[in-house]
């Protein structure tokens, strides 16, 4: 009797961590100086979660861990755009992600920026960001039409796109495609597992 108690215990464990297992995990990492990016990683995040059996973790780029990106099956980047560029503290994480064994090969990689203007940039830093995942061997995914065909952006500091309808320097319609980008890559990223 001893020995059924212990195997059905056994059993109840084993089947217990069965839904873990399969669960597809999604990092979502960004830098934000005024929380832009922040708000737009939030919002990246939300979309994410819509789609069953996926746990998201969002992190601050000064906080990821290379056990992070290794544990991960997407993994989506968030910048600021600095010059037409990613911002230095981003660009730092990608230099030093773990290239020997290719870990991060076949991995979904998508992007999303904040930029003050139009044409400041913003397609430019997302490319910056799909161009990093390519080397790695990474799987690059956008958004879920033409008008986010490289990820997401907002743009925070023409007049046109100050937000006018919510508690975020980000309008609406910027976090909505933040939304959008996030659902899509979780979705894609649960087919592949």
């Amino acid at each position: 009797m001893n020995k059924l108690i212990k195997i059905g215990i056994f059993l109840l464990l084993f089947l217990y961590q069965l839904p873990a297992q399969d669960s597809t995990n999604v990092l979502i990492v960004y830098f934000s100086k005024t929380g832009n990016t922040k708000s737009m990683a939030k919002h990246v995040a939300q979309g994410a979660k819509k789609i069953e059996n996926v746990h998201v973790k969002v992190v601050s780029v000064e906080k990821a861990k290379t056990s992070d990106l290794l544990k991960a099956d997407a993994i989506i980047l968030g910048s600021p755009v600095y010059n037409a560029n990613v911002a230095p503290e981003m660009q730092s994480f990608i230099n030093n992600w773990p290239f020997k064994g290719s870990p991060l090969k076949d991995k979904i990689g998508a992007a999303f920026v904040s930029g003050g203007g139009i044409s400041a940039g913003e397609e430019l830093t997302q490319l910056n960001l799909l161009h990093s995942m390519l080397v790695f061997g990474m799987v690059v995914v956008g958004g879920d039409s033409w008008r986010s065909a490289f990820g997401a952006s907002a743009i925070t500091s023409e007049e046109l796109f100050k937000a006018k309808n919510n508690d975020s320097e980000v309008d609406k319609m910027f976090l909505e495609k933040a939304e959008s980008l996030g659902k899509r890559v979780a979705g894609l990223a649960r087919k592949m597992k």
